[in-house]
C-alpha cells in the first residue's frame, strides 16, 4: 500500500535523533541509554534508562494532542486507580525537530495478548473502578487544558456503520466464514441511528494495545493518552465487550455505576470497531499475533 495510510509518519526520529535532541533540552538524562520501544500511528517512543519513556510526535496531527497532554495528565493524578505515565519533561519544537516531545514515568507491564478468559475476568473490578473514577473528572477543567469535545462525532451511529462495513470489505479475506457472518449479522441487527449525547473525560483509545497486565495477568497500567476527549463514557466502556469475557460484563458495569443500554450498545460497537482498524493496520504490518488477538476481540465482543 504505502504513502497513503492513515498511519504513515511525516517524519521519524530514530535512537540517535532522540539522545541528541533529549540530551540538549534535558541534559540531566544525557547519559542514559536510550532504546526505541516502538511506535504508533502518532509517536515513536523511547526508554531512557529504565525509569522514563519519551515520545516523539510522527506527524502535525498529533502536536496539539502532545501538547494537551503535558498540561492535563498532571491533573490527573488524584484521579487515577491505575498506573499511567506522568509526564516530567517537556522538550520544545527547535531547528533540529519540528514539534514538542514529552518524557514520562516509565510504566511497566506486558501487552495482554492470549490470555485466557479467567485471567481477563480478574479485571472486571479494576477496571471498572478505574474509568469509574477518570469519568468523574471535571468536564470544564478538561475543556480549559485543551480537550477536544466530540470530535468523532461518537452517538453517530449510523455513519460508524457505514464505514464499519467498509472496514469489513477490506478484511474479509483474513477472516473465517464464520468470524466474518457474525459480525455481518450483528451489523444488520444494527438498527438505532444514534444515541443521546453525554459527556465524560475519555481515555479515548482503550484496546489491548494501551493496556499492561502484570504477570497474573491484572490490568496494571493504562498507556497512550493521546486521544483524551470528553465524550461519551461508552467509547472507554467499550473494554467491557472487547477485553471482559461476558460472564464479568455484570460486575464491572455494577462496580462502574451502572450504563444505560444505550451506552452498552454503543460500547460494544466500538468495542469491535477499534479492532477491526487494529486488524487492518496488523494485516498491513503483517503483524500475526496483534492480528489474531484483534480478532480474539471482536468476537468476544460479539459474544454474549
Amino acid at each position: 500500500m504505502g504513502g497513503t495510510n492513515v498511519w504513515d509518519a511525516e517524519w521519524e526520529v530514530n535512537e540517535e535523533q532522540a539522545r541528541t535532541l533529549i540530551g540538549r533540552q534535558i541534559p540531566q538524562l544525557s547519559s542514559k541509554q536510550v532504546k526505541r520501544l516502538g511506535w504508533g500511528w502518532d509517536n515513536t517512543v523511547f526508554l531512557i534508562g529504565d525509569e522514563y519513556v519519551f515520545r516523539f510526535p510522527r506527524r502535525t496531527i498529533a502536536v496539539g494532542s502532545i501538547r494537551m497532554e503535558g498540561k492535563l495528565l498532571p491533573k490527573l493524578e488524584a484521579y487515577m486507580t491505575i498506573p499511567y505515565p506522568k509526564p516530567l519533561f517537556y522538550g520544545e519544537a527547535s531547528d533540529d525537530y519540528p514539534a514538542p516531545f514529552l518524557g514520562y514515568t516509565y510504566v511497566p507491564g506486558d501487552f495482554p495478548i492470549g490470555l485466557t478468559e479467567e485471567r481477563r475476568a480478574l479485571s472486571a473490578e479494576t477496571l471498572a473502578k478505574f474509568l469509574r473514577r477518570l469519568h468523574e473528572f471535571p468536564v470544564q477543567a478538561a475543556l480549559k487544558c485543551g480537550v477536544q469535545q466530540d470530535h468523532r462525532n461518537l452517538t453517530d451511529i449510523a455513519s460508524r456503520k457505514v464505514k464499519l462495513e467498509g472496514f469489513l470489505s477490506k478484511v474479509v479475506e483474513h477472516l473465517s466464514p464464520e468470524e466474518s457472518g457474525v459480525i455481518e449479522a450483528y451489523i444488520s441487527r444494527l438498527q438505532k441511528d444514534r444515541v443521546k449525547a453525554v459527556n465524560a473525560l475519555l481515555h479515548g483509545d482503550l484496546h489491548f494495545k494501551n493496556m499492561l497486565v502484570n504477570e497474573n495477568g491484572i490490568v496494571s497500567g493504562i498507556i497512550d493518552w493521546g486521544d483524551l476527549n470528553v465524550g461519551h463514557p461508552a467509547c472507554d466502556l467499550s473494554v467491557a465487550y472487547s477485553f471482559l469475557p461476558p460472564y464479568a460484563r455484570g460486575v464491572f458495569f455494577e462496580t462502574y455505576g451502572g450504563a444505560d443500554e444505550e451506552t452498552k450498545l454503543l460500547a460494544r460497537l466500538i468495542a469491535i470497531y477499534i479492532p477491526i482498524l487494529i486488524l487492518m493496520q496488523a494485516v498491513d504490518d503483517g503483524n500475526e499475533a496483534i492480528a489474531v488477538e484483534a480478532k480474539s476481540n471482536i468476537m468476544r465482543a460479539l459474544s454474549d
